[in-house]
């Protein structure tokens, strides 16, 4: 009997054989989910600051084709009308597209310039319009941002607020916070002391009849300002020497509020500080966005240790903010004669 009784525990299914047995479970301690959450957390944080390095390198070489193309629009337009476009009348006109490019132009360079970057239709609205239609296209042009005149690593092309109230010209459009498009890029006017504002003419009926006077405006050295039409050839210091634009400075606490000083109107408008900025001694160098400080002359970026140019040969080029302020003076002035070192 004894036999066959072990016969039967030894041939009993295998998994009865198992019943009252403890199996032992497997998990993780809580003691290793923090040592392996600890490690997650110093990996994160060696490698959000190269992510963070890669995207703004990626920022910084989108920037440099921003002004590469927009360089390459103002030497089509050189090539095209034997003169970079110039400034335009001042801040209270806008561009008109019947009235070409040059002094007789009230719009400032960036309107000058669209044809040459494909945007030939935005420049031409309201062209052949009258009334209402001609204030419609206007405004039209005025809420269309144009993504090339944006850096990318301070503000995304969106329209902004135009920073107060004011009725622009040859239409009575009233802007008071009205959303419009704006730039990050700014011309160069040289190294004269101030980037605003030549005298304009009440009406273009004042300007085209002689009852009004161009401001002299020859004391500026640079190559794009109020009724300007400088050529190629009054480049003397040489075309690789010579600012042609550049990033412009702006306080971070109004980038998106328009209440800058050099900020505050629209990218279709004339002469003004939002669309040149200049290299005067007592500007200094180029300068990092730094919130609480309002500057609207001075060149400047969002990037950390340097601010794009365009040469006037269509080049580009990164200026340290530590530049020399007397080396970033030449820079600006097309007519000098004083000798820029590269090394």
């Amino acid at each position: 009997m004894s036999g066959l009784v072990d016969k039967r525990v030894i041939d009993l299914p295998q998994g009865l054989k198992t019943l009252g047995r403890s199996p032992r479970c497997r998990a993780f301690t809580l003691v290793e989910l923090l040592v392996v959450i600890a490690i997650i957390g110093v990996l994160v944080a060696l490698l959000l600051p190269a992510v963070q390095a890669a995207r703004e390198a990626a920022r910084r070489t989108q920037c440099r084709n921003h002004l590469k193309q927009i360089s390459l629009g103002f030497l089509n337009h050189e090539s095209a009308q034997g003169f970079f476009p110039s400034g335009g009348w001042g801040v209270l006109w806008l561009g008109m597209p019947e009235r070409g490019s040059g002094p007789r132009q009230p719009g400032g360079w960036a309107f000058q310039i669209l044809p040459h970057l494909e945007q030939q239709a935005l420049h031409n609205l309201g062209t052949g319009l009258s009334g209402q239609a001609v204030h419609e296209a206007y405004s039209q042009r005025l809420s269309t941002p144009v993504p090339l005149f944006h850096c990318p690593s301070r503000r995304a092309a969106a329209l902004y607020p135009y920073g107060y109230e004011q009725t622009l010209r040859p239409l009575p459009v009233d802007t008071n916070g009205t959303p419009v498009a704006k730039t990050d890029y700014a011309a160069s006017i040289g190294d004269v002391h101030n980037t605003c504002c030549p005298s304009q003419p009440d009406s273009v009926e004042a300007f085209d009849r002689g009852r009004f006077t161009p401001p002299d405006m020859s004391g500026h050295t640079g190559v794009s300002f109020g009724y300007s039409d400088v050529s190629m050839a009054q480049i003397v210091d040489g075309t690789s020497n010579t600012y042609l634009l550049g990033e412009k400075y702006l306080n971070p606490d109004h980038y998106f509020d328009g209440r800058s000083g050099g900020d505050n109107e629209s990218l279709y408008n004339g002469h003004n500080s939002d669309l040149h900025r200049t290299a005067h001694l007592d500007t200094g160098a180029p300068l990092r966005d730094r919130p609480g400080l309002e500057f609207k002359q001075v060149f400047g970026s969002a990037h950390a240790s340097s601010c794009h140019f365009a040469m006037a040969d269509g080049s580009v080029r990164s200026i340290q903010y530590d530049i020399d302020p007397e080396t970033h003076r030449r820079l600006a002035n097309r007519q000098d004669e004083l000798v820029v070192s590269h090394e």
